[in-house]
């Protein structure tokens, strides 16, 4: 299938590198009154200051899929959503130090040819990585567009020979309390551990959905899900699991994490759709981090055109 993309981005549209590495020279270069004020309003200010930079990468391709400009990897590193750390956006940021994301070891279970347990290394080892430079949709109403480095899911899993039964996929984030503290809070828990995400096999094997092991040419963080995330750019931020420890083929769509929360606000399929409000607020609009006014969403986050097809004939008002 070939991925469309967007626009090209300039490369002087892009935050140079030893300006986004440190905030104040930022703050200082870019005439600031109003990069002060966005920090305030999301709270980056002060954060990530002294975030230790990522291994550099080896990037062999390069895809923009629009032409927005790309957010600055501060805000990426300090405005967070991994409640594994905590529920505030910046407890991924003060808390993710104590994270040991290696040595690392994925297991694949279920109903596939080759179950077993694999180091992070022979996870990436066959895989050229890639820039994708994607959209971000949270459904709390906030955008990014960030420069992720991965490879193609589907080319991974079909290394498992998946049973042609398995008309799901399960992913799994790792579970160790003693190394973050959102899952060691009691009275009340933020949520029921560990936290798992899945996708329907056809929505798996599409090309727009990426294992991600990097962004901005670095390793990730702890924060973003250091060392092994999903990223599916159609859809709302939450179903794109971090820290993966497990990858299970199943014949029945399996309960995501959010959903056994709060079914009523989170779906399984979760796609970005403008028409369909949650109970809380519109998801009409959304405010891209580092700007002040609100923009219209797009439907599947302006996938739609390469995934719109995989839902033919489904109510999306019912399948949220």
């Amino acid at each position: 299938m070939l991925i469309r993309q967007g626009a090209a981005i300039a490369a002087r549209e892009i935050t140079p590198k030893d300006l986004y590495a440190r905030r104040r020279e930022f703050i200082k270069l870019a005439g600031v009154t109003a990069a002060a004020a966005l920090a305030s309003v999301f709270g980056l200010d002060g954060l990530a200051e002294s975030a230790i930079p990522g291994d550099k990468l080896t990037i062999a391709n390069r895809l923009v899929t629009t032409s927005d400009a790309i957010t600055p990897q501060q805000a990426i590193n300090s405005y967070c959503n991994f409640w594994e750390f905590g529920s505030a956006k910046s407890d991924p940021a003060e808390n993710a130090g104590a994270f040991k994301p290696k040595p690392w070891s994925v297991a694949v279970e279920g109903l596939c040819g080759k179950p077993g347990t694999y180091t992070l290394e022979d996870i990436l080892k066959p895989h050229a990585l890639e820039e994708r430079v994607y959209r971000m949709r949270c459904v709390e109403g906030w955008s990014m567009v960030i420069p992720w480095d991965g490879f193609p899911l589907g080319d991974l899993l079909k290394r498992f020979q998946p049973a042609s039964s398995a008309t799901f996929v399960e992913f799994t984030t790792v579970w160790r309390p003693q190394e973050m503290a959102g899952q060691r809070r009691r009275l009340p828990t933020l949520l029921p551990w560990p936290y798992r995400e899945g996708l329907r096999m056809d929505e798996a094997m599409h090309p727009l959905a990426i294992l991600a092991t990097g962004l901005y040419g670095e390793t990730l963080l702890n924060q973003n899900g250091a060392p092994l995330r999903l990223v599916v750019p159609w859809k709302y931020g939450f179903k794109s699991i971090k820290s993966i420890v497990k990858i299970r083929f199943v014949d029945k769509q399996p309960l995501n994490t959010w959903q056994e929360a709060n079914a009523d606000y989170y779906g399984f399929y979760a796609n970005v759709n403008p028409e369909v409000p949650t109970p809380s607020y519109s998801q009409a609009t959304e405010r891209r981090i580092g700007e002040y006014l609100m923009r219209k969403t797009l439907k599947f986050n302006g996938y739609g055109d390469q995934v719109a097809s995989l839902y033919a004939g489904m109510n999306l008002r019912k399948s949220f």
